[in-house]
């Protein structure tokens, strides 16, 4: 009896075990910005940067592949601080991972429909996980004047790196990538990818709590992938961009190059090369970098 009540607990405690993974989380779904001129955005979005258009409710997708997208929302009254109003996380399994956010006492902001379910985290950012599902981000398809296939990863104001780390590393699994700064003695950016892909969430550090705008839209923004910096500025170039900004491709100081725009409302849109072109300031990089098709 002793032994059958203990293979029946052992049974049960490696059941409760095994329902604690932490489910896949492979890359960005979609960053979500609000806007407030919703002819403005649709011009930089849809024209500047080439990307097709549709409509899900008050919300406007921009398909950039078919697992990848950006949406523009109408900008909320009062306004907020930042035009960043999301990020989305792709993962394997969204009701485990639901699941498993609620064993560790993570408070479900909108719980699971239609595949996503949205969480804040520590520093009251709204994340959102969605079912990977290929063809997600489609129709409409991309279109050749789209300026980029990818987006690598997203950033945002961080202000306790140890809080936000216990919740995107301890719990969710993220890895360490590249951190710098403007000098090699401070800190500024900490990159951590995703646990199983290559896409990143960029800590913004050391942002004023008085920042204008323009400042916290430098913070919160999101980044495009390219294999050649000069086949983007050649697809702007077709696309009609103007401006100095268009061209003004430059090395980070991850030595990656990069190329800044920012939509009508400041928020950057940060195009960048998937590989540095010279060796990174203030850390090595410790995983792969990502690719313009990527198996997830």
């Amino acid at each position: 009896m002793k032994k059958a009540l203990a293979l029946a607990l052992l049974i049960a405690t490696g059941g409760f075990a095994w329902s604690q993974q932490r489910p896949a989380i492979t890359g960005i779904a979609f960053v979500r910005v609000y806007s407030s001129d919703p002819a403005a955005s649709a011009s930089f979005y849809g024209k500047t940067l080439g990307f097709g258009a549709s409509k899900d409710g008050s919300i406007t997708r921009y398909p950039v592949n078919d697992l990848q997208w950006i949406e523009v929302a109408p900008l909320p009254s009062p306004a907020p601080p930042t035009r960043l109003e999301a990020v989305g996380f792709m993962t394997r399994d969204a009701r485990a991972l639901e699941s498993y956010l609620k064993a560790h006492s993570v408070q479900i902001v909108d719980p699971l429909r239609k595949g996503r379910f949205s969480v804040h985290d520590p520093e009251g950012n709204l994340i959102v996980f969605v079912q990977q599902v290929k063809g997600a981000a489609i129709p409409p398809a991309v279109p050749t004047t789209a300026v980029s296939h990818r987006i690598i990863h997203a950033g945002f104001v961080v202000k306790d790196r140890a809080t936000e780390d216990r919740f995107y590393r301890d719990l969710l699994g993220f890895r360490p990538y590249w951190h710098g700064g403007p000098n090699d003695t401070t800190t500024n950016w900490v990159s951590q990818q995703v646990p199983e892909g290559s896409d990143w969430l960029e800590y913004m550090l050391n942002i004023s709590p008085d920042a204008s705008l323009k400042q916290v839209g430098v913070a919160d923004h999101m980044s495009l992938g390219v294999t050649h910096m000069s086949d983007a500025i050649a697809a702007l170039e077709r696309n009609h961009c103007e401006g100095p900004a268009c061209t003004a491709s430059k090395s980070g100081r991850d030595g990656k190059t990069q190329l800044n725009l920012y939509d009508p409302d400041l928020t950057r849109v940060e195009m960048m090369e998937f590989e540095p072109a010279q060796k990174p300031c203030c850390s090595e990089f410790t995983a792969k970098h990502p690719t313009e098709q990527e198996s997830r």
